[in-house]
């Protein structure tokens, strides 16, 4: 665990999706993305790492406070050649998480680079409301 003033940081490796972990539909493995979050003054920004994922196969929902990150990969095809040894296996992406009520849920954003999918989730930022008091 690597350490950086009062911060923690934790640092591990790809974790598959076990049966049982999520029900899945589509055949093949299944991988945790590894995630950074972090949080400013107005949002949280979730990074997710999800190598090889394209922007169009990349389907996030959000239903009863849980945001839900589906990715799949197709994985390249080896043509020419017959692959020897791997160290790196390639299969989908599969992450859900709780939002707080303190979340502006209609206002979350998401862009996605290089592999790096970026999810922004706005603060709520309630007003103070005056409650007029009426004498009887």
């Amino acid at each position: 665990m690597a350490e950086k003033g009062d911060l923690q940081v934790q640092e591990t490796e790809k974790q598959e999706i076990m049966e049982g972990d999520a029900e899945r539909i589509r055949a093949g493995l299944a991988f945790v993305p590894r995630v950074d979050i972090y949080e400013t003054a107005d949002d949280i920004v979730l990074i997710a790492d999800l190598p090889g994922v394209d922007a169009d196969a990349i389907d996030i929902t959000l239903e009863k406070s849980i945001i839900t990150i589906n990715a799949h990969v197709v994985p390249e095809e080896m043509q020419d050649y017959c692959l020897s040894y791997a160290e790196y296996r390639v299969g989908d992406y599969q992450r859900s998480f709780t939002l707080s009520d303190q979340i502006d849920q209609d206002a979350i954003e998401a862009t996605v680079k290089d592999g790096v999918l970026r999810l922004h989730l706005p603060k709520a930022h309630p007003k103070t409301k005056k409650i007029a008091i009426q004498a009887e």
